[in-house]
């Protein structure tokens, strides 16, 4: 795990589904109760929790244990004695990966198209060739589109994230950051849709809203209501680190994202109360 990347990193979320009925690594599902529950629960769960924990989520014992160790060699998790009892964390250094997640996650973060452009533009030796790879990669992880080969482009608001995540992967040295308007005459809506795969980020909008628009009619136990909120985060967490916030007049007419944001904000409202007494059940 490279601490500049989003979270999801640590488990290769480019798969990550998390619907109902879907199949998804229990690594993911982890990442998601660490990042949500745990954080806010002190930071550390005994083993025998999480096992107990994972359980609601359809996830056996050994399958836990083996994520855990996965995780844990790739420096998320790290092991402690807690309580008499073999406990993990998550390390230190990715407080403020996970903290930039959850404004990813629960905070509206949708730009304006008067707000500024933030223009990431790098130039890296061929003797260091796969750096080059690297960059690539966490901008992409970040939601930039590319305008060019070496120039990339987001909504301003990710500006502080960026250059967060560029120096904690040390490669800030690397990038050359701005703020600005764009002055071209051509039409932006064309030009977003070249900068941005929008065909294939709209299906997997409708995607999360056709696999969790039933949740919200059906009554649920805590334990029912934790897994189903798991299951939200972790397929919303991945969509957000598609589209950084890309202004909605800029995108096409009738927009999944747009009813995909209303029902994971209900989701979250309606599901997260039952959650947390399942969760405060297990930790006490």
């Amino acid at each position: 795990m490279s601490a500049e990347l989003p979270a999801d990193a640590a488990v290769d979320a480019d798969d990550a589904a998390g619907a109902p009925g879907a199949s998804v690594r229990p690594q993911h599902l982890i990442v998601t109760v660490f990042g949500r529950y745990v954080r806010a629960h002190g930071g550390t769960i005994q083993v025998a929790d999480l096992i107990e924990m994972m359980a609601a989520l359809g996830t056996d014992a050994s399958a836990v244990r083996s994520a855990v160790s996965r995780l844990k060699q790739r420096g998320v998790l790290v092991s402690l004695r807690s309580g008499g009892g073999a406990a993990y964390r998550l390390a230190e250094s990715l407080e403020g990966v996970f903290s930039a997640g959850d404004r990813r996650i629960f905070e509206e973060r949708r730009a304006q198209p008067s707000d500024p452009w933030l223009l990431a533009s790098f130039s890296v030796p061929e003797r260091e060739r796969p750096l080059r790879h690297q960059l690539r990669r966490l901008l992409q992880r970040l939601g930039f589109g590319q305008v060019s080969g070496g120039l990339w482009i987001a909504p301003g608001l990710i500006a502080d994230e960026t250059r967060t995540a560029l120096r904690r992967a040390g490669l800030d040295g690397y990038v050359e950051l701005f703020l600005g308007d764009r002055l071209s005459e051509d039409d932006l809506v064309l030009a977003v849709r070249r900068w941005w795969d929008l065909p294939a980020l709209e299906p997997l909008y409708r995607d999360f809203v056709e696999g969790f628009r039933g949740v919200l009619a059906e009554d649920r136990t805590d334990g029912e209501a934790f897994a189903a909120h798991v299951g939200a985060i972790t397929r919303w967490r991945r969509l957000t680190y598609l589209d950084p916030g890309i202004p909605l007049a800029l995108l096409p007419d009738d927009w999944a994202g747009v009813e995909a944001e209303r029902l994971f904000a209900e989701l979250h409202r309606r599901l997260e109360p039952a959650a947390e007494r399942f969760v405060t059940a297990v930790m006490s």
